[in-house]
């Protein structure tokens, strides 16, 4: 949610005046492509539009949804494994302390708000990146002054703006091939602006607590704002190979 709330504010030149550059670890923009089996298990059970109505406002997974224990309910349909929770929402992760798992689990699955699921579920069905559809024409009117969401165009992010784009290669939620969509608008981004970081081992949450995160994407995160960093002595280093897995390119 927080790259996506990021690309859409960059789209309209929003945030672009207040900020040098930006790293946006396991990019979500486009959904078309996400294989979590939780995840297309709870958007095809989630009537989101349906609690809304009922005047629903906060989703939590581990509650009762109008009396009914939602997880246990999509972990119960064909091809979710609830015995590996995580695996079934982001994908294989291959280098979690099991510790620190523990303790996310503790405190993960968080409730959220009925309408931004909602608004996850209507780009995963459109394939198409836009504001929130209240769901008829009148409405959209009302909001927007035209009969159906704008789109974000993701084209429209500055090319000066420098971009990082750190994404794995086992995650079920920021697809290999979303990414790569979003890449392809970003294809007449200043080269020397961009750069894009697969890390094939990688799944979602490797990015957050993987045991070797630090070498394989924050050394050099932590240099690509340095070479952006107009106020750092020395910020013009270059950058090599972000990640000794994968070689990066500009």
């Amino acid at each position: 949610m927080g790259t996506l709330t990021a690309l859409s504010a960059f789209s309209e030149g929003k945030l672009v005046d207040k900020i040098k550059s930006a790293a946006l670890l396991t990019p979500v923009a486009y959904l078309t492509y996400m294989t979590t089996p939780i995840g297309r298990a709870a958007g095809s059970a989630f009537s989101g539009e349906m609690l809304g109505a009922l005047g629903v406002g906060e989703f939590d997974p581990k509650g009762r949804a109008v009396g009914t224990n939602y997880l246990e309910f999509v972990c119960a349909m064909p091809g979710v494994n609830c015995y590996d929770l995580m695996a079934s929402f982001t994908g294989p992760n291959c280098c979690l302390n099991y510790s620190t798992v523990d303790m996310y689990l503790k405190y993960e699955l968080q409730p959220t708000s009925v309408r931004t699921l909602v608004h996850f579920l209507q780009t995963i069905r459109s394939g198409v990146i836009t504001k929130y559809d209240y769901g008829s024409s009148m409405a959209n009117m009302v909001a927007y002054g035209q009969s159906s969401p704008p789109e974000y165009h993701m084209p429209n992010i500055p090319h000066h703006l420098p971009l990082l784009l750190s994404y794995g290669g086992g995650d079920m939620l920021s697809d290999v091939k979303d990414v790569q969509l979003l890449l392809k608008d970003l294809r007449n981004h200043d080269a020397d602006k961009l750069v894009a970081q697969l890390v094939k081992e990688y799944a979602h949450l490797d990015f957050v607590m993987g045991v070797n995160a630090k070498q394989v994407v924050y050394d050099g995160l932590i240099a690509f704002f340095g070479k952006h960093d107009s106020c750092r002595k020395g910020g013009e280093r270059e950058i090599n190979h972000i990640s000794p897995y994968n070689k990066s390119y500009v």
